[in-house]
């Protein structure tokens, strides 16, 4: 057994720790930023959120040190039973899951709360990356490409029932992105574009239209149906294009991050003294999860929400370059498919706090407080890691 630890302890000694350094910074930041999102100003007392967190993060942690001493080329003949596995938790939480906010995402075990679609965020990007490397795969071929569509759509129609859009939403461009990298012509992706601008346009022109145009109620409620989104959804999208309907309800969140970052100025109004935050307009049941950067941007300003862009940048930009300098196609598509996954849980809970996108419930990936959602996104970096140490001297970069 001493030798096994020994032997892995040498193994990590070969890690990318410019990546490690940047994983450890934004993991800080997160727990001291969780502090402040349930910090109460006058009695100083502090939920519990803040302590569960670092649970977490050392979860996470070894969670990181596991996947990156474990030889990934071992996930090829687990990819099957890992999927397999978040199918059925999927359908489990269906079945005997918990309702919160009006949805059924978790499952709960104990003292523990686990979110079946986050582990089947990395379950689809093990068994895509193990199919899509493949020899002889070939996305031309209709039979191989309707075999891929398949893995995906099968976890998103489960996700979908839950209701829970926007997850169900990231399984998307981060299969394209991995399909594209494993051989899909570009008028493939040109023809997948359109088709999803068309969707988007015609269920805003369900939802909007029929009242532009005056039609009653009766027929507005039969086009809102038509958009297959749930009263919660698309009570959401509404108050994203008129924040005015429901400035107390639906639209009070997003008023309040706006204000929150818009009122954080260059450097920011000090730890742990965000008004919006401490005051409790930014409510704290989402200030520690969804909207945790519009806490940074309050208490640190533009430097503070500038440094973290650096670090998630750092992230991506040391898993892309291990992605191109592997010659391992299993171990390229595992990369590209934890980078895209990264990378959009980022680019849409950022464009979340600042109005840009409609209210998603997207965390961000290291920062917003969170069990299952912290060891995935801590093991799939550790892949990346494995697949970095895996990769000869002459592929690796630094």
């Amino acid at each position: 057994m001493t030798g096994v630890i020994i032997k892995k302890l040498h193994t990590l000694r070969r890690s990318n720790w410019l990546l490690s350094a940047a994983v450890v910074m934004l993991l800080i930041i997160g727990v001291m930023f969780v502090y402040s999102a349930c910090y109460i100003g006058e009695d100083r007392s502090v939920r519990p959120l803040y302590q569960r967190q670092i649970v977490w993060v050392i979860a996470g942690i070894a969670a990181y040190l596991g996947f990156s001493s474990y030889d990934y080329h071992n996930l090829k003949k687990m990819s099957w039973g890992i999927y397999g596995a978040s199918l059925v938790l999927l359908v489990l939480v269906l079945v005997i899951g918990t309702t919160i906010y009006g949805a059924k995402r978790w499952l709960v075990v104990g003292p523990l709360q686990i979110q079946p679609s986050e582990i089947a965020k990395l379950a689809a990007i093990i068994l895509l990356a193990h199919q899509l490397s493949l020899p002889g795969r070939n996305l031309e071929r209709f039979s191989d490409l309707t075999f891929i569509g398949l893995l995906i759509i099968v976890p998103i129609a489960l996700i979908m029932l839950q209701p829970d859009l926007g997850t169900a939403l990231v399984f998307v461009p981060t299969a394209v992105i991995m399909m594209f990298v494993g051989g899909l012509p570009l008028r493939y992706l040109l023809v997948a574009a359109s088709i999803g601008v068309l969707a988007i346009g015609l269920i805003l022109s369900a939802l909007f239209l029929p009242a532009k145009l005056g039609a009653l109620p009766e027929t507005q409620a039969r086009f809102r149906k038509m958009s297959f989104l749930s009263e919660y959804q698309q009570g959401r999208i509404e108050v994203f294009f008129h924040p005015e309907k429901d400035p107390l309800g639906a639209g009070w969140n997003k008023r309040q991050s706006e204000i929150a970052v818009g009122s954080g100025g260059l450097h920011g109004k000090g730890y742990l003294k965000g008004t919006q935050n401490i005051l409790g307009f930014l409510p704290r049941s989402v200030a520690p999860t969804d909207f945790i950067y519009s806490v940074i941007a309050e208490e640190k300003g533009f430097m503070g929400s500038f440094t973290v862009l650096v670090l998630f940048f750092g992230v991506l930009f040391f898993g892309m370059m291990t992605a191109l300098r592997t010659g391992d196609a299993m171990g390229r598509q595992l990369c590209v498919g934890v980078v895209s996954l990264i990378f959009c849980h980022v680019f849409i809970n950022i464009a979340m706090t600042v109005g840009l996108m409609p209210i998603t419930g997207l965390p961000l990936p290291l920062l917003s407080y969170g069990g299952t959602f912290m060891v995935m996104m801590m093991s799939a970096l550790g892949i990346i890691q494995s697949v970095y140490i895996r990769s000869s001297r002459r592929d690796r970069y630094l």
